[in-house]
């Protein structure tokens, strides 16, 4: 567990890849199959459901530490980390022999699911006794479920596969999916017979790069965006066009007889989407497919005839089975948008006007409701496609994808190969209702922020955001909030409503679970109006009408 630990903090202290590639490596070198098991699952962002309560953790520390429980979370508002407030606090203890990570994880950590919280007291002051400060941090970390450190599940797999003289890509594969941190499965995650991936491995994904968007809204048919496109990207003949949707990224294979979807995220969707399992039973062998999963209407005749917006997918996201109701509530297309193998042949070096072809072959010889070719509009100029982008919500779309015909299937994030043109966000004015402090580094600032729009004479929130103020503004804020903070609530803090920010957001949906009527998609702010005083904001009105009409 000390090994871990020291891991723990190396990974934490350094921002250099190769830094944390060495530490990582050296780490799997030395520990035993059952630990490098254990690691790889806490490192990859995977937790173990909660099992103390915080409550509980809060009050036995202060009674531990010997201070009154308000000094405690006067300390844990100020620190912003509980396992961090949890380790400082607690007198140091006297290490007791090491046990490994494995041998702590089930005999010390999982049990305490199950124990009353006499017990589970009892534990943790046996703990707390028994452990230094590094690995009190770390063990706490795991209890409270808010492990986190620096490093990505690609970088894992990067440092997995040094480990074992494998590919990053079987790697990256075995760890895709469900799975058990056992001796037995990280051995067969560093086995060299590397046939057990090949059925089911999906490629790796090709990512496209944001256009630079022009800064004023687009005027006199989206003249001043198709200009910006032409500077950015040359002839417009030179691209395909398409409507970026907003759905679930996915691969779609088949190959021996089997199905398997893979989500961009590495995660292998067994049973989620049924009628996109059914619809890829109909391809033949040696079929990958790139593509959406989206919501989408089927004609009487069992096609596709339109796409439903995105809170109608969300129904269904998160849910391993479906019920019936709800398959017919709500049924699910593949929308593939590309081609990657054919009978078992790579066609990644193949241009995507090739690529695109055969994808379109394909389909017309194994059609299906659930799987479709996505539409590619007919070659036009920068500003009649300017024009079409502007209705890209009555489409519940994002805006458009612009593909080179002549561009090759690359991996990630690739400039010049996929563009994505997105459209203007939402935007209103609101006004600053409540603070908390941040996390980590800013711990020790107000940096969460909720919004609110007016209705009547009443302030209706309508949004929470993180981001989007620089260093300088962020302290200007903090200082606001302390010095007009008129109510608190535990963490939260109540302000005199004086401030008005821009607010962007993403899309808008109805919901009954916000007073508002209303739930925002990805808010963020865009600036401080300092130009504005709070009668200046938004009604919540003018925000229902920007809601989408279905």
């Amino acid at each position: 567990m000390r090994r871990f630990a020291r891991l723990f903090t190396r990974l934490d202290s350094t921002t250099k890849t190769n830094e944390k590639i060495k530490a990582l490596v050296e780490y799997f070198d030395l520990a035993d199959r059952g630990d490098a098991a254990w690691a790889t699952y806490f490192l990859s962002g995977r937790k173990l459901r909660r099992l103390v309560p915080t409550k509980l953790l809060r009050q036995w520390a202060a009674e531990r530490a010997a201070v009154p429980e308000w000094l405690f979370e006067e300390s844990y508002s100020a620190v912003g980390d509980l396992a961090e407030t949890l380790s400082l606090i607690v007198p140091p203890g006297s290490p007791a022999d090491d046990e490994s990570l494995s041998v702590w994880v089930n005999k010390r950590l999982l049990p305490l699911r199950t124990m009353t919280p006499d017990q589970q007291h009892a534990a943790m002051l046996s703990l707390w006794q028994q452990t230094d400060t590094e690995t009190r941090f770390v063990a706490m970390k795991l209890i409270t479920g808010a492990f986190r450190v620096g490093v990505s599940k690609r970088l894992i797999t990067r440092a997995i596969a040094q480990h074992a003289g494998i590919d990053s890509e079987t790697i990256a594969h075995r760890l895709m999916g469900d799975w058990e941190p056992t001796a037995a499965f990280f051995s067969g995650v560093v086995d060299p017979d590397t046939d057990d991936t090949k059925i089911s491995r999906p490629y790796p994904f090709c990512l496209a790069h944001p256009i630079e968007q022009a800064t004023e809204p687009d005027r006199d048919g989206g003249a001043p965006q198709a200009a910006v496109i032409a500077a950015q990207l040359g002839e417009a003949s030179e691209f395909a066009a398409e409507w970026k949707w907003d759905g679930i990224r996915g691969q779609l294979i088949r190959r021996a007889g089997e199905t398997f979807l893979w989500s961009r995220g590495e995660e292998l969707m067994e049973n989620r989407w049924p009628e996109i399992e059914a619809a890829a039973e109909s391809l033949p062998d040696g079929s990958v497919l790139d593509g959406e999963i989206l919501a989408s209407e089927l004609d009487p005749q069992g096609g596709v005839q339109a796409v439903l917006p995105f809170s109608q997918l969300q129904r269904r996201i998160g849910r391993k089975r479906v019920g019936k109701k709800l398959l017919s509530e709500v049924p699910v297309v593949f929308h593939a948008f590309d081609l990657l193998e054919r009978e078992g042949r790579d066609l990644r070096p193949l241009p995507f006007r090739e690529r695109r072809l055969q994808l379109t072959e394909l389909l017309d010889r194994f059609p299906h409701p659930h799987l479709c070719a996505t539409q590619l509009f007919a070659q036009q100029d920068w500003l009649t496609l300017a024009e079409k982008r502007e209705t890209s919500r009555q489409h519940h779309s994002e805006g458009l994808m612009l593909k080179r015909w002549d561009s090759t299937y690359q991996v990630g994030r690739v400039r010049g190969t996929w563009w994505k043109w997105k459209i203007q966000p939402y935007t209103i004015d609101a006004v600053l209702i409540y603070a908390q402090r941040g996390h980590g580094k800013r711990a020790s600032l107000y940096t969460d922020y909720t919004f609110a729009l007016w209705e009547g004479d009443e302030l209706v929130p309508i949004a929470k955001a993180y981001s989007g103020l620089d260093d300088a503004e962020i302290r200007q804020v903090d200082r606001f909030v302390r010095q007009h903070t008129r109510e608190s609530f535990g963490p939260v803090r109540s302000v005199t409503p004086e401030l008005v920010f821009e607010i962007a957001f993403e899309g808008l949906s109805r919901s009954t679970r916000h007073k508002s009527g209303v739930a925002t998609r990805f808010p963020r702010i865009l600036r401080w109006r300092h130009d504005k005083k709070p009668g200046d904001a938004n009604q919540l009105n003018d925000l229902k009408a920007l809601l989408p009409e279905s």
